[in-house]
């Protein structure tokens, strides 16, 4: 994971640095956090190669954390993209359901036009599969990530009311005697 140093120092990313280099960037908040793990899921589904710059490139815009959305991006990986794409070629047949909507002869066109028609269906089939998974991974990784930033901070919220009420009994009871 590159450091902002190393962002900084880096020949190929001298122009816009200075984008990368500003702290809110790289903070942990309420709306970066959610919005790193929405870009992060986006890019690892979208683009099969390169998919830690294109979440860093669109952390930029979106304000969102650039290191939380380029570590969400190792969902996919060499390893899990066989399911990745086993799955992907499952929902984009679920999402088109091409074999209702042409009936009986869904299989006669593919034969028709030979392996190179197969490959391209599946191949095609697969590319809108990998398109909702990354839309709809988005939006749910967003909405997991908020409620998860809501609910650790409202946890630590009530641990220190607790400890603040136990100080306060505490002194109470010391000034009481």
């Amino acid at each position: 994971m590159p450091t902002r140093e190393e962002m900084a120092r880096n020949k190929y990313l001298k122009p816009i640095a200075h984008r990368f280099l500003t702290p809110e960037l790289w903070r942990f908040t309420r709306r970066s956090v959610p919005r790193g793990v929405a870009l992060g899921l986006f890019a690892a589904f979208i683009v099969p190669i390169g998919q830690i710059f294109l979440a860093a490139f669109l952390a930029l815009p979106a304000r969102a954390n650039v290191p939380l959305s380029a570590l969400v991006t190792f969902v996919t990986n060499p390893f899990t993209l066989p399911f990745w794409l086993f799955f992907a070629n499952k929902t984009g047949g679920f999402v088109l359901n091409i074999d209702r909507a042409m009936g009986a002869r869904a299989g006669h066109l593919a034969e028709d036009g030979g392996a190179l028609a197969r490959w391209l269906e599946v191949g095609g089939v697969t590319a809108f599969g990998f398109l909702v998974l990354a839309i709809v991974s988005a939006g749910v990784g967003y909405l997991v990530a908020s409620f998860a930033w809501r609910f650790v901070v409202a946890r630590r919220r009530r641990k220190r009311l607790v400890a603040m009420e136990k100080r306060l009994d505490e002194r109470m009871g010391e000034k009481g005697e």
